[in-house]
């Protein structure tokens, strides 16, 4: 059995998101762990609203159609999820909804069903993106996601990470890599 293949991204396009910041330390325990982490952004992804119109007359996008295939190819999703208004980033959720949409003669949702994925937020504000990510959780786990139940919403984001990009605290940089290394052997033993 080869190393688990995980996708990294996060829910924000911009450059200096906190959340993306966060994600690198998820991704470093994930491969202390054994996998093989494939990152990816959604700036580099673009795609428009979503809409059923757009899609029959010209089909999927080729951002949308890259996103795709890139969760189709790997079995874990490592997801950093900013919060905006209390909820889920358009970014996030637009991409989602591209994803969703089954290609003639594939199976429905054959970019989730069945993967598995750990959650985290980094924001300013106290609750560290909290709610935003009840709504990613809830989304993920009704399109067949299995999302494991540790998370980490990290507070007060803007102070957490030093000159590098580094967490700070040793606490939260272990929490961090512990949800990647989680990932891993997680979906390890589901390959297995």
């Amino acid at each position: 059995m080869g190393a688990p293949r995980l996708l990294a991204f996060d829910g924000s396009l911009r450059r200096g998101s906190f959340n993306r910041l966060l994600l690198r330390h998820a991704v470093e325990g994930a491969r202390r762990a054994g996998a093989e982490v494939t990152q990816l952004l959604l700036s580099e992804h673009p795609m428009p609203l979503f809409d059923e119109d757009l899609e029959r007359e010209q089909g999927m996008p080729e951002g949308a159609s890259r996103f795709k295939a890139a969760l189709v190819a790997h079995p874990g999703f490592l997801v950093a999820c900013p919060e905006y208004n209390s909820s889920i980033t358009a970014a996030l959720k637009n991409a989602i909804d591209w994803a969703s949409r089954a290609a003639p003669g594939e199976p429905a949702l054959a970019a989730f069903r069945g993967k598995v994925a750990v959650l985290m937020a980094a924001s300013p504000g106290a609750l560290g993106g909290l709610r935003g990510l009840v709504t990613v959780r809830s989304i993920l786990g009704n399109i067949g996601v299995i999302v494991l139940p540790d998370q980490l919403a990290l507070g007060r984001a803007h102070e957490a990470f030093d000159a590098e990009g580094r967490l700070k605290d040793e606490r939260q940089r272990a929490a961090a890599e512990g949800l990647g290394a989680a990932l891993a052997r997680v979906t390890s033993r589901l390959a297995g």
